[in-house]
């Protein structure tokens, strides 16, 4: 009777990695389409090129673009017919053998017009540029704001304004932008380019503050859009525009050109001392980490698959075990790791006034407070040292109980916290599985300024596992009914379960924290490293480093 059900489980799981990285590429190939074949052909008959053959033509040949955000908005704005990839293409390719960010607003798409997701895309692309000094090309082609959601797109912090303030931001640190207007640039969009370093705009193309139809309803003036904002009249009467091309084809190749010719900066410190790139030893991480991460692993296997040479000098091996930390290069960059241990550990303690040594078992994945200890002490070794970190992360939570909080597991993991939040070394978080409470913060989650945070398809993003979040929201709905007079019958139970439970398995999934940019992208478990490495090369084109303070630290 046991038999077959092993052997299912067992094919089931052997299935699960093919299964959901044939669904990722389906989703990413489905997203990439923009708004469809009929949007794309109403492009071409333009005249114009879609965001994603503009930027196949702009990266050097042969050189890949690493897109970011793909999956922004995924599941979002149903209502109103949906807003694929938020309405924008983002991401880091190479131009003129030098990273840069790459900005294109995909007008097959409401016609290019800001969603609330596309406004926080932007400030994240350029938030990236911002910090590694990568300068950014925008691809303009946009209606504007969304007008029906403009109360959600306008007002805030990190709404519509912010893309401006941060092109100002940019400039005034020598940051390098080009804007290449290629369609409509309309409204306060029009402020984007013109706050740019260079301005090319191509023919047929719009740039006005107001179209001719609210020109005629502000002021009453009948203007054609040519005479308004044309290419002509900005590159020959108001002189807005530096470059006028005649097509997208032109407007790319003179991109290109002016790109090679900027000057490069000096790269950081610790990319200095970049040594011959050595191949890792070949190796198939879904065969290392389980898809549900049900499997023990030892993460010691997931780094030796990531470094030159599989070489990895851990730092404290036989202490704190649930977390291992240690240096190693990638692509010839030094690096500090900072990794969740997932293996069952046995761990030795000191008696309590008995002779010898006792010993309990640790879970995987689990941060204790020796752990927490040992990778605060990691993260100001790799500040001093002045190497980037690389956090692995597969966290279940801090652990809890009498035991622990006796430890002072609060006080220590506050101390590793406050050294993540005060790093100053460039910080890359990869999911690979859980990422739950606390755990998410401790592990350098969004909140935690990551230069870039990747997620596999297997990560899971919560407060906590979706089996204990579920049995704690039925309790709460429970108890309601019952406060209401209504106690639940055995039927009704197992429905309000499987009610919570589908929607918080809805949320866990990976493509809701990439809807809402909590991760930058979701990524094949076997490109990690020459995703970390090219991640490694935008960081290095930032040479200033603050200076760490750490205020208040626990010990």
């Amino acid at each position: 009777m046991t038999q077959p059900d092993s052997h299912v489980t067992a094919s089931s799981a052997a299935a699960a990695w093919p299964e959901a990285l044939s669904r990722l590429a389906a989703d990413q190939a489905r997203v990439r389409a923009g708004g469809g074949p009929k949007a794309q052909q109403r492009q071409h008959e333009k005249h114009r090129l879609t965001a994603r053959e503009r930027i196949a033509r702009l990266v050097d040949p042969q050189t890949p673009f690493d897109e970011l955000m793909t999956f922004a908005g995924w599941g979002m704005y149903e209502e109103v017919g949906g807003c694929p990839s938020g309405g924008t293409v983002t991401g880091i390719g190479q131009i003129a053998g030098r990273p840069w960010m790459i900005i294109a607003n995909d007008a097959t798409v409401k016609a290019g017009a800001f969603f609330p997701i596309t406004a926080k895309k932007v400030i994240r692309a350029q938030t990236i540029a911002l910090e590694n000094h990568l300068p950014v090309v925008y691809l303009v082609d946009s209606a504007g704001v969304y007008l029906p959601m403009q109360d959600e797109i306008f007002p805030d912090q990190d709404d519509f304004g912010r893309v401006f303030y941060l092109n100002a931001r940019m400039s005034a640190k020598g940051i390098p932008q080009i804007a290449a207007i290629m369609g409509n640039c309309v409204a306060g969009g029009a402020y984007l380019p013109v706050m740019c370093d260079t301005l090319i705009m191509t023919e047929g193309s719009g740039l006005y503050l107001a179209g001719p139809a609210l020109v005629k309803a502000a002021i009453g003036q009948v203007v054609d859009s040519e005479e308004l904002g044309g290419a002509d009249m900005h590159a020959s009467i108001a002189g807005t525009v530096d470059y006028k091309e005649p097509d997208d084809e032109a407007a790319l190749r003179r991109i290109r050109a002016l790109a090679g010719m900027y000057a490069e900066g000096e790269v950081a410190p610790w990319a200095r001392r970049r040594t011959e790139v050595q191949p890792a030893p070949e190796r198939d991480l879904t065969e290392v980490v389980s898809f549900d991460g049900a499997k023990p692993y030892d993460v010691r296997e997931l780094i030796g698959a990531l470094v030159d040479g599989g070489e990895f000098h851990e730092f404290k091996a036989e202490y704190g075990e649930t977390i291992v930390c240690g240096f190693a290069r990638v692509g010839g960059y030094p690096v500090g790791f900072v990794a969740n241990q997932r293996t069952v550990i046995k761990k030795k303690l000191k008696s309590g006034g008995e002779p010898g040594l006792r010993t309990r078992i640790e879970v995987g994945g689990v941060i204790y407070g020796d752990a927490a200890d040992k990778a605060a002490r990691f993260i100001l070794d790799a500040n001093q040292a002045g190497v980037p970190l690389v956090f692995l992360s597969d966290v279940t939570g801090f652990m809890v109980g009498r035991d622990s909080e006796q430890e002072g597991i609060i006080r220590r993991g506050a101390k590793m916290v406050n050294a993540v939040s005060n790093s100053v070394v460039p910080k890359i978080t990869i999911i690979t599985g859980g990422s739950f409470g606390a755990g998410n913060y401790a592990m350098n989650g969004k909140a935690y300024g990551p230069r870039f945070i990747f997620a596999w398809p297997s990560a899971k993003y919560a407060v906590m596992s979706g089996n204990a979040a579920a049995k704690t929201l039925l309790d709460i709905q429970v108890a309601a009914l019952q406060r209401a007079g209504h106690p639940p019958d055995d039927e009704e139970l197992q429905r309000l379960y499987d009610e919570v439970k589908a929607k918080y398995d809805t949320e866990l999934d990976p493509r809701y924290a990439a809807a809402r940019l909590w991760v930058d992208e979701i990524i094949p478990p076997n490109e990690t490293r020459e995703r970390l490495i090219r991640a490694l090369e935008a960081c290095a084109q930032n040479p200033q480093q603050d200076e760490l303070r750490v205020g208040v630290f626990q010990v």
